[in-house]
């Protein structure tokens, strides 16, 4: 559990070829190292947690569909015939 005087940040960052995109949610330190507000601290972590999974959701969800819709452009533009391709 950090100080309480020091701030934190939780951080998940994408990487890929072509982008980077990072996520940021911070968390408000505890006041006092009180069972209470150790409790309060690790009930906001979880809620940011599940925020930060549905943001990174979102991304790769995109992303998925930016490469579907890629792969279909390039299906219907570079098909390849597959008997043709057999018979060879």
């Amino acid at each position: 559990m950090p100080s309480p005087s020091r701030p934190t940040t939780l951080t998940a960052t994408y990487t890929s070829p072509l982008t980077t995109q990072t996520f940021l949610h911070h968390l408000p330190s505890p006041t006092t190292t009180s069972l209470a507000q150790k409790t309060a601290y690790l009930s906001h972590l979880r809620q940011r947690m599940t925020q930060l999974q549905e943001h990174v959701n979102i991304l790769l969800t995109a992303k998925m569909e930016e490469d579907k819709a890629l792969a279909a452009k390039v299906g219907v533009d570079g098909q390849v015939d597959e008997k043709k391709e057999e018979d060879l």
